[in-house]
C-alpha cells in the first residue's frame, strides 16, 4: 500500500510536468556545435541566455532534457556553461539527414519552467568515399561503338552536403573517359563511355582505376578498381562429351572427394573458346553439399552425404563460353548406405555440484541408442579410469554414474568425466559427452601468508597515505571460506604508535604510511598482521611486517668549528715563517644525515688571496699552499663550503679569519692608521723624494735599522722560553706551536680579536 502511495504522488508529478511542458515552454535560439568536438569544449551560457544567475540554476536545480534520453550536453550549475559531454559523431546520430538537429530542454524545477532549445550537429570532413566493392568487372564486345555509355556503381560517403562526393575520375583514359551525373536524390554517380574502338586482339584487357572525390577541405578521396573485358564475337555454344553421368559414392566418403568430371568442347578459340562450368540449377541443398570447379569440371563432395536422408542427387550442369553461348549435361549421384550412425546419449537427470563429504552419490542418470541395426545398433559404455566414479547398469539402456566414496576438493575441484558409447559395427562408431562435476567446499583450511616476514622499505619524507606494499594470504578453500581479510595486530612495543604509523586494506592487505617518516627519529618498527577467512567458524593466521625506514638527504651540514654565532669571530694566528703545508685551523662538521648523504667534502670556495691556502677535501683541515712571503697582506678572509654526498647535494659555508705575524710573541703590531699609510704611499715615490734630498742619509738611515732590528730579535730568541707580549693584561687565546709548524691536537685558539685590533692591528 505504501509503495502504491508513493507511486500516485509521482505520477500526479509527471503529468504534471507534461502539462506545464505544453505551456510554459518558451523557444529559444538555436545552438551550433561541429561534430567530433572534445568533450568538456564550451557550447554557450545557458545562464546568460535564461537571463538567470549561475547560482539561481543550481538554487532552482535546473537539468538538461534530451529527446533520445542521452546526455550529449552537460551544465556546470557553477558557472552556468553549457558543455559538451561526449564526442558527437552525425552520422551516427541523423545519418543523411541533413540538417542533423537535436531538440532538448532546460528544466527549471523550483518553480517549474522549461526552455525548448535545438542543437545543430554541422558536418566535417571525417569520411572519405567508399565504393561497395574493391573491383568492379565489365564485358564489353570488341566491335562496341565509341560513345557506348556503361554505368558503373557509385561510391558511398557518410558526409552530407559539400563533404559528399562531388565528382569522378578514372586513369589511364586512353580508351574511356567518366562523366559524374546527377540523380533525382542529388547523389551524383559514375558513368563509363567508350571514346575509342576497341579491339581484342590488340588488348583484351583494361585495367582502369576509378576514384571518386568529396568536396572537403582537404578532400578525401576513395578508389576501386574497374577491369574491362573485351569480349570476342563468339559463333559456337560448348558441347558436353556425354549428355548424362551416373555415379555411386560412399556416404562416409571424406570431404573433399572427387566425384566425377564432366567435360565439353567449344570451337571457338581464345575467350569465346574458354569453356566455364556452373550449376544449371542448383537448390541450396545441391550447392551446400556439392563444389563444381568452374574451369575443370571436377565435382567434390563439401558436405557429409547421409545416406537415411537423402539417397541419390541429380545435377543439372552447365557449360558457358565467354560469349555467354552454353550447353547442358545431367549427373546423377547415389549414395551407398554404411555404418555412419553414431550411438546417442541423453541424460535424465544431472547433479553439477557435491559437497566433498559427501558419501556415494549417484552424479546423473542417462540413457543410450543407436538408429542402425544389427551389430551397428549394438552399444557399450565407459568412462576414463583416472576418475573416482563408476558406472552402474540399469533398466533396458539405462545408466547411472555413481561416486566411489568421500571427495577431498582441496586434492581436486572439478572432475570433468567422459562418458563413451561405442557401438560394435564396422568400422565402430562412438559418441562422448562430458559431464563437469564440482565438488563444493567445506571450511577445513586456514589462510596461509605466501611468506612468513615481510620486510617492506620506505623513504623518508613520503606523503601521507603512501603504498609502501602489500601482505598476502592464500586459502585453498573456495567461496566465503576462501575470502581473506585482513587486519593489523597490536603492536609488542606498547609505545610505538601503530595506529598513527600504517594502515592495512581489508580487502587486499596493501599497506599505507598514514603520515610522513623521520628517519632521523625512527629508522624501523615492526607489527604484526593477521589473515582470517569469512567461513563459519572462521580460520586465521599471522604474519610479521618489518618496515626500514631509508634515509634522505634532507639536513644540511653544520659546522661545529669554527663557531659562527658567537659575537665577534676568531681570528687564526699564522707565523711567517710558517712552512708550506703549515695547519692553520681545522673545519669540523657533522651532518644528521647517514650513508652517503653524511659523507661531506670540503672545499675553498674564497680566499683574500688564491694559492696561498687550502683545504683538504676529506677531513677540512686548513693549510698554507706555500711559504710566505712579506708582501703578502697581513689579514685574510677564507670562505670554506662544506658538502655533503647526497643527490641532491646539500651544503653550508663557513668564514675563517686569518692573520699573519712574525711570531706569536710579537710585542707590537703597527696601528692600522700606519698600516694603511704605509699600505698607501708608493715605494717609488718616496724612493725618489729620498735620492733627491740625499742618497747617504738615506742609506745609513736604512743600515742603522737593519743592525736595531736583528739586535732585537736575538734577544728574545735568547731570552729563556719567555715571550714578551703587549703591555696590560692579554685576554688572547694562547697558541701551541710545534717545531715542525703544525698544529697539535690539543692545540688551543684563545685570541681575542677585540684587543689584537685595540694593539693596533
Amino acid at each position: 500500500m505504501e509503495a502504491e502511495e508513493e507511486r500516485f504522488p509521482r505520477l500526479r508529478q509527471v503529468l504534471l510536468l507534461f502539462v506545464l511542458l505544453a505551456h510554459t515552454c518558451a523557444e529559444r535560439e538555436d545552438y551550433f556545435i561541429t561534430e567530433e568536438t572534445e568533450s568538456g569544449s564550451f557550447v554557450a551560457n545557458l545562464a546568460k541566455d535564461i537571463g538567470l544567475g549561475a547560482r539561481e540554476l543550481s538554487r532552482r536545480r535546473a537539468r538538461i532534457i534530451f529527446n533520445n534520453d542521452k546526455k550529449h550536453l552537460q551544465l556546470n550549475l557553477q558557472t552556468g556553461d553549457l558543455q559538451v559531454n561526449e564526442k558527437l559523431d552525425r552520422e551516427e546520430l541523423c545519418g543523411p539527414t541533413e540538417p542533423c538537429v537535436l531538440q532538448f530542454q532546460v528544466l527549471l524545477e523550483e518553480p517549474l519552467e522549461v526552455y525548448r532549445y535545438k542543437l545543430l550537429v554541422t558536418d566535417i570532413n571525417d569520411n572519405s568515399p567508399v565504393f561497395p566493392e574493391a573491383e568492379m568487372i565489365l564485358k564489353i564486345m570488341e566491335n562496341t561503338l565509341p560513345g557506348a555509355v556503361f554505368p558503373l556503381k557509385n561510391a558511398q560517403d557518410l558526409d552530407v552536403g559539400v563533404n559528399n562526393v562531388q565528382n569522378y575520375t578514372i586513369y589511364p583514359n586512353s580508351h574511356f573517359h567518366v562523366l559524374t551525373c546527377n540523380s533525382g536524390e542529388g547523389r551524383k554517380y559514375p558513368e563509363l563511355v567508350l571514346d575509342k574502338a576497341l579491339d581484342r586482339e590488340q588488348q583484351p584487357e583494361f585495367r582502369l582505376t576509378l576514384m571518386a572525390v568529396d568536396g572537403g577541405t582537404p578532400p578525401k578521396t576513395g578508389t576501386t578498381l574497374v577491369l574491362i573485358d573485351v569480349l570476342d564475337i563468339n559463333d559456337n555454344a560448348p558441347e558436353f562429351v556425354q549428355p548424362l553421368y551416373r555415379v555411386q559414392i560412399l556416404e562416409n566418403s571424406p570431404l573433399g572427394s572427387l566425384i566425377v568430371t564432366v567435360s565439353a568442347r567449344d570451337l571457338d578459340t581464345g575467350i569465346n573458346g574458354e569453356v566455364v562450368y556452373s550449376f544449371f540449377y542448383g537448390d541450396e541443398e545441391i550447392t551446400r553439399t556439392f563444389a563444381l570447379n568452374e574451369l575443370t569440371g571436377e565435382i567434390k563432395i563439401i558436405r557429409k552425404l547421409d545416406f537415411e536422408k537423402i539417397k541419390s542427387y541429380e545435377l543439372d550442369i552447365k557449360a558457358s563460353d565467354g560469349a555467354g553461348l552454353s550447353g547442358k549435361c545431367t549427373v546423377i549421384i547415389e549414395v551407398v548406405d554404411i555404418n555412419d550412425n553414431t550411438p546417442e546419449m541423453t541424460v535424465a537427470s544431472l547433479i553439477s555440484s557435491i559437497p566433498e563429504n559427501s558419501p556415494e552419490t549417484t552424479i546423473a542418470l542417462f540413457s543410450i541408442q543407436d538408429p542402425d541395426s544389427g551389430e551397428n545398433g549394438r552399444m557399450v559404455c565407459s568412462i576414463q579410469e583416472d576418475v573416482p566414479f563408476t558406472l552402474k547398469h540399469s533398466v533396458e539402456n539405462f545408466y547411472k554414474l555413481v561416486t566411489e566414496g568421500v571427495l577431498d576438493r582441496e586434492t581436486r575441484s572439478e572432475y570433468n568425466i567422459t562418458i563413451t558409447v561405442t557401438d560394435l559395427g564396422t568400422p565402430r562408431l562412438k559418441t562422448q559427452h562430458n559431464i563437469t562435476v564440482t565438488v563444493s567446499d567445506v571450511n577445513d583450511n586456514a589462510p596461509a601468508f605466501s611468506q612468513t616476514t615481510y620486510t617492506l622499505r620506505v623513504r623518508e619524507n613520503n606523503s601521507p597515505a603512501l603504498h609502501i606494499g602489500s601482505v598476502s594470504a592464500t586459502d585453498r578453500d573456495s567461496g566465503a571460506n576462501a575470502q581473506v581479510t585482513y587486519s593489523l595486530l597490536p603492536p609488542a612495543d606498547p609505545q610505538l604508535p601503530l595506529a598513527s604509523l600504517v594502515s592495512i586494506n581489508a580487502d587486499n592487505g596493501q599497506l599505507f604510511a598514514l603520515r610522513s617518516l623521520d628517519y632521523e627519529a625512527l629508522q624501523a618498527f615492526e607489527f604484526g598482521v593477521r589473515a582470517a577467512d569469512r567461513g563459519s567458524p572462521a580460520l586465521s593466521s599471522q604474519a610479521r611486517v618489518r618496515v626500514l625506514v631509508l634515509d634522505d638527504n634532507d639536513n644540511a651540514p653544520f659546522v661545529l668549528y669554527p663557531p659562527q654565532n658567537g659575537s665577534a669571530p676568531c681570528t687564526e694566528l699564522v707565523p711567517r715563517a710558517a712552512e708550506a703545508g703549515y695547519l692553520v685551523t681545522k673545519v669540523v662538521a657533522v651532518d644528521g644525515d647517514s650513508g652517503q648523504n653524511a659523507w661531506l667534502s670540503y672545499q675553498l670556495l674564497k680566499a683574500t688571496e688564491p694559492g696561498l691556502f687550502g683545504v683538504w677535501a676529506h677531513n677540512g683541515e686548513v693549510r698554507t699552499a706555500r711559504l710566505l712571503s712579506e708582501r703578502d697582506a697581513v689579514k685574510h678572509r677564507l670562505v670554506v663550503l662544506v658538502k655533503d654526498n647526497g643527490e641532491p647535494p646539500r651544503s653550508a659555508s663557513v668564514t675563517l679569519h686569518v692573520l699573519l705575524v712574525d711570531g706569536f710573541s710579537q710585542p707590537y703590531l703597527p696601528l692600522p692608521e700606519v698600516a694603511a699609510a704605509e699600505a698607501r704611499a708608493d715605494p717609488l715615490t718616496v724612493y725618489l723624494v729620498v735620492a733627491l734630498a740625499s742618497v747617504s742619509s738615506l742609506f745609513l738611515f736604512s743600515v742603522l735599522v737593519f743592525v736595531a732590528v736583528r739586535l732585537c730579535r736575538r734577544s728574545r730568541a735568547a731570552s729563556a722560553g719567555r715571550c714578551s707580549g703587549p703591555e696590560g693584561h692579554f685576554p688572547g687565546h694562547l697558541v701551541d706551536v710545534s717545531g715542525v709548524g703544525t698544529l697539535s691536537q690539543s692545540y688551543q685558539y684563545e685570541v681575542c680579536q677585540e684587543r689584537i685590533w685595540d694593539q693596533g692591528i
